[in-house]
């Protein structure tokens, strides 16, 4: 196999569902270190650490990010061993092939080599986060002393290595209703906090009247947790839900959570639990022209496809890389090999072809940055 794709195979093989990052990031840390790169695992739970490398004289790096963790598997639904990084043909079959640890795996082996080249580099900086999955909370714990700002981002997340050039932002919520205990034999004595809030996610589940934008399409809500209650001869006196709304650009926090309080009815109270916001970079920045030059040079289309649905750190990184504390936020585009319909599907699969592919570019796009620096 290619560097990229051992690399990849003992990525998966490394089971990093919400802990057990820290082994990846140093994993990482050695292959980088090794190659002239200046090396920090900023820690933020124990075994969770993350990676920042650094190589080239540019004091506003490139800065290339992806995240170690992937979210669950259950292997009696899967065909195959989810933490084996099987071969099926073209197919790496694992959890995290797709999302996103191809797309590490090819950032990773792009920059070993691309500082192995005698050069002037003008910079050249790898995020690689944990707690992703769960709202970034991996990158929004970075400080933002551990990073060189001031550069453009590129996020490896799956695009079948076409370019995007922004996605979704993403505003959870946490909705609570309290009612009254009584016995599971005098329903009437009470008042259910759970009957409340189903009607709730019914209401939310059910709306259809969210706005829409031209290019990132309709604002979407999913009802992703409901609990509450003991047992079945109580009454519950308290439920919640956490609601995943994903929002497009001029739709704004205050807006969405009055939606979210009017569906929700008498006696719902709406807290936001994470909120990360959109992400998107206009098509004539010259940041969006380098990698389109290094896509086409690679033989893959320049052509920009229509935002991602799913949200990236770049919520984060962008806006802490920015050369100002209150700055806008950097330049950013998602291009990697993953495909973006395996994400948390059973038998998640990435291209090898392509894995490989997306080493190249970003050795293109590397030589470009240092050459226009």
């Amino acid at each position: 196999m290619t560097a990229v794709l051992d690399l990849l195979t003992e990525l998966v093989r490394r089971r990093t569902v919400a802990s057990g990052e820290g082994v990846l990031a140093a994993l990482c840390a050695d292959s980088l270190r090794d190659n002239g790169f200046e090396v920090s695992t900023p820690g933020w739970e124990e075994g969770r650490e993350q990676l920042v490398a650094r190589t080239g004289s540019g004091s506003a790096p490139l800065t290339v990010t992806g995240h170690l963790d992937t979210v669950p598997a259950d292997p009696a639904q899967w065909t195959v061993d989810p933490w084996a990084a099987e071969r099926d043909g073209d197919r790496v079959v694992g959890r995290g092939t797709s999302d996103m640890k191809a797309g590490v795996a090819a950032a990773v082996v792009a920059a070993v080599d691309h500082a192995a080249q005698p050069h002037q580099c003008h910079g050249l900086q790898l995020v690689l986060t944990a707690g992703e999955e769960t709202g970034c909370t991996g990158a929004l714990g970075l400080r933002r002393s551990s990073l060189a700002p001031g550069g453009p981002l590129l996020v490896a997340e799956p695009t079948a290595n076409r370019l995007t050039l922004g996605h979704k932002g993403a505003h959870w919520m946490r909705l609570t209703a309290t009612g009254r205990a009584a016995h599971g034999s005098a329903p009437h004595l009470g008042d259910n906090a759970v009957v409340r809030l189903a009607r709730a996610a019914g209401a939310l589940h059910d709306h259809d009247a969210w706005p829409s934008h031209a290019t990132f399409g309709p604002v979407t809500a999913n009802v992703g947790l409901l609990r509450g209650g003991v047992q079945p001869n109580v009454v519950p006196d308290f439920a919640e839900m956490l609601l995943d709304v994903r929002t497009v650009p001029g739709v704004e926090g205050d807006d969405v959570r009055s939606v979210v309080a009017a569906l929700g009815g008498d006696g719902v109270e709406v807290e936001d639990h994470v909120v990360l916001p959109v992400v998107d970079t206009d098509v004539d920045d010259p940041f969006v022209g380098l990698v389109r030059e290094a896509l086409v040079a690679s033989g893959e289309d320049g052509e920009p496809q229509s935002p991602a649905r799913y949200f990236t750190d770049a919520s984060v990184l962008a806006r802490l890389l920015s050369p100002s504390e209150d700055g806008p936020p950097v330049p950013t585009v998602v291009l990697g090999p993953g495909e973006p319909d395996q994400c948390h599907v059973v038998d998640e699969w990435c291209s090898a072809s392509r894995t490989e592919a997306s080493v190249e570019v970003y050795r293109r796009l590397f030589d470009l940055w240092c050459r226009a620096g």
